[in-house]
């Protein structure tokens, strides 16, 4: 599900905030940050910022993180979500 909405008054500042439903949980997607929320009894939330994000497609669709600090990834249910990540961070899979 895709669900895009704006989180400040001035577009031009704050830029679009997006909002990709998956079966476990939501992605919020802006063109600087990605965060992971995932549903249940845990609750986990997993940030990075688009320079560490590696988007993965040609059927695997995974999101990988690879940063100085942390590294982490996680499945998409489908490529259309990637794609629209991709679309938001201004990048290609």
């Amino acid at each position: 599900m895709f669900q895009p909405f704006d989180d400040c008054s001035n577009e031009e500042e704050a830029g679009k905030i997006v909002v990709v439903e998956c079966s476990w949980g939501k992605i919020i997607v802006t063109p600087f940050e990605l965060v992971v929320r995932m549903e249940g009894a845990h609750r986990v939330t997993m940030q990075a910022t688009t320079d560490a994000v590696q988007l993965i497609g040609q059927g695997v669709n995974v999101i990988s993180v690879n940063g100085s600090e942390c590294k982490w990834s996680v499945k998409l249910d489908s490529e259309e979500q990637l794609r629209q990540i991709a679309s938001e961070m201004g990048c290609d899979f």
